[in-house]
């Protein structure tokens, strides 16, 4: 198939800046597959659709505050860093704009989320094709330590703001995070309330927990003109063997897998994928890159927000509108093209879709 199927008009201004003022007031348009038929409904409306004995697999992955401001310890130009991918304490691999001036043995003097300097430094130490920068830090025992009071939220590209807004540190956060490690928010996870959990549980409904470290590569699209081209970024990943053995059980029944983001999917399927449909406890990384035609072995209902044109997201969930075959990418355009004619918010601070 060609990036270009998967391209459809998105109005910039259905691309959410803001979040909902309740989590779980977000509009949630539910994809009956088998039927092509839509409902259009409230988030806090998912309890109807869940079934005693059904399984809903969540992301717990926790967003760290991957944005840091430095500046040139030798020109005093200022520098923007987002950290990427963590090689060892105090050694990560970067974002940093402008680019073109962090050059190999360029030294990063670190502000706190004040402006003011402080003792914490980096230095640029090796480059590689896709223009991120590693960087080696100093001035403290591990990085991580010091993200609180240096870090900001990552929020996205496309959430075109020139200041963060004091609700930003709360709600870009899943109310179930525990282990940090994201530098993107696992966004289907982000309607749902604790209140809304419990209810969920009451109704006979297991919840268990994966945890994939979303990286930046979430939020790019696919430029290749082919998708047989497409080189997948890979993400960080662990299934815990309590969650391994539940699904493995609820899996030769008629109970159902509800995945709450393409991020779950990607970990269950992955694992599932090397061990012949079963899953087992397992950690790693994983680039699979889920696309019609696709044949889903182990989820069987998904919970996801609108992705933007071209992305691998939306392509992931074109192949679970139709597993096995191509044309769940006109279901899917066609779903959206609703959605933008009834002014459904879009992709992270935006509302929620069920596939069924």
């Amino acid at each position: 198939m060609r990036t270009s199927d998967f391209d459809f008009e998105l109005p910039p201004e259905l691309i959410a800046q803001h979040p909902a003022p309740k989590r779980d007031e977000s509009r949630l348009l539910v994809l009956h597959r088998g039927e092509s038929r839509l409902e259009h409904r409230r988030f806090r409306d998912l309890l109807e659709f869940l079934r005693p004995d059904d399984v809903l697999v969540l992301n717990n992955s926790r967003v760290i505050p991957a944005r840091l401001r430095g500046i040139n310890a030798k020109t005093g130009g200022k520098f923007e860093v987002f950290l990427l991918d963590e090689n060892a304490p105090n050694d990560w691999w970067t974002m940093m704009r402008p680019g073109k001036n962090a050059r190999i043995g360029t030294q990063i003097i670190f502000c706190d989320i004040d402006g003011k300097q402080c003792d914490v430094r980096a230095t640029v130490v090796e480059t590689n094709a896709e223009g991120h920068r590693r960087l080696q830090f100093s001035g403290t025992p591990e990085i991580r330590r010091e993200l609180g009071r240096l870090g900001e939220v990552p929020l996205p590209p496309y959430i075109q703001r020139r200041d963060q807004l004091p609700e930003d540190k709360e709600r870009y956060q899943t109310v179930f995070a525990r282990t940090d490690g994201s530098v993107a928010a696992p966004t289907a996870g982000l309607h749902f309330t604790p209140e809304l959990l419990e209810q969920i549980r009451a109704r006979g409904v297991q919840i268990c927990f994966i945890t994939l470290h979303v990286g930046a590569g979430t939020f790019l699209g696919v430029k290749t003109e082919s998708l047989a081209d497409h080189k997948m970024h890979e993400e960080r990943f662990e299934l815990s063997e309590e969650t391994a053995n539940l699904i493995n059980s609820v899996k030769n029944s008629d109970r159902r897998i509800i995945a709450t983001g393409t991020t779950t999917v990607r970990v269950l399927e992955t694992v599932a994928a090397q061990n012949n449909g079963k899953l087992v406890k397992n950690a790693g990384k994983t680039g699979i890159f889920i696309h019609p035609p696709f044949s889903f072995q182990i989820v069987d209902a998904l919970l996801t927000n609108f992705h933007l044109p071209c992305s691998t997201l939306l392509m992931l969930v074109s192949a679970f509108a139709a597993p096995g075959e191509i044309r769940g990418r006109e279901t899917i355009l066609q779903a959206y093209a609703e959605a933008i004619r009834e002014r459904y918010r879009f992709f992270s601070y935006g509302d929620a879709m069920l596939i069924l």
